[in-house]
């Protein structure tokens, strides 16, 4: 099985890969924020999902 290579994707889908990732960061601490002042499951729920997506995007699992 060939390694992920996000480079070998079309151009439209390397681009939202690109922009997704630079995207992520900001959302994650807006909630982040929103989280801490008013936290509910769902608060919860998305930050452990933006965490795990800002990861796999420091990792270069994506």
């Amino acid at each position: 099985m060939a390694k992920y290579y996000r480079y070998k994707l079309p151009p439209w889908a390397r681009r939202c890969i690109f922009v997704l990732e630079n995207v992520t960061l900001p959302i994650l601490l807006f909630q982040l924020f929103r989280t801490i002042f008013f936290p509910t499951t769902f608060d919860l729920i998305l930050l452990g999902i933006l965490v795990g997506l800002l990861i796999c995007f420091y990792l270069k699992w994506i």
